[in-house]
């Protein structure tokens, strides 16, 4: 469940999907892609919460002891469970550092390489997890170009992604 990136980059990386669920650079699918917010309806966020302000103040009022993590509401937590989630691909570019030389990048999984071009992997996203789950069958993450262009077919599987 891990994706390298190696080949003409000054720091190869790997990178593990799994735990891209707490990290807020995370979007969802129709943030990405149709241009909502999110995926539930407003009167859904609003009901949820008004459910986790109760349960914030009934956490508080009972001084639960262990203490309760702050850092994530009861809104958030249901948004996760239910969710589709794309991470972008930009920062774990600026981080691996690729060559100036490095003009095409394969896209490793188990059918094969796909061969696209480095640049277009700047507004990429990783698609890591569907209906709150990490991919298993086709995963780790499937690749969208931010363009929306493989919108209806994903590069899949993909393990390894290598800058040549």
């Amino acid at each position: 469940m891990i994706v390298q990136l190696t080949g003409k980059v000054k720091f190869p990386i790997t990178l593990d999907p799994t735990v891209w669920i707490f990290d807020d650079r995370k979007v969802t699918f129709s943030e990405a892609f149709e241009g909502g917010p999110s995926e539930t309806t407003p009167e859904e966020e609003d009901e949820l919460k008004r459910k986790s302000l109760r349960f914030d103040r009934e956490v508080y009022q009972q001084k639960l002891n262990p203490p309760v993590n702050k850092s994530i509401n009861r809104y958030e937590k249901q948004r996760i469970i239910n969710g589709t989630f794309l991470m972008p691909l930009l920062p774990f570019l600026q981080t691996s550092e690729p060559s100036v030389q490095a003009e095409k990048a394969a896209l490793v999984s188990d059918e094969g390489e796909e061969i696209v071009q480095a640049d277009d992997l700047k507004d990429a996203l990783l698609l890591f997890a569907e209906n709150g789950k990490p991919l298993k069958t086709d995963g780790p993450v499937h690749l969208y170009f931010g363009d929306g262009s493989n919108k209806e077919t994903p590069v899949k599987g993909i393990k390894k992604i290598v800058f040549q």
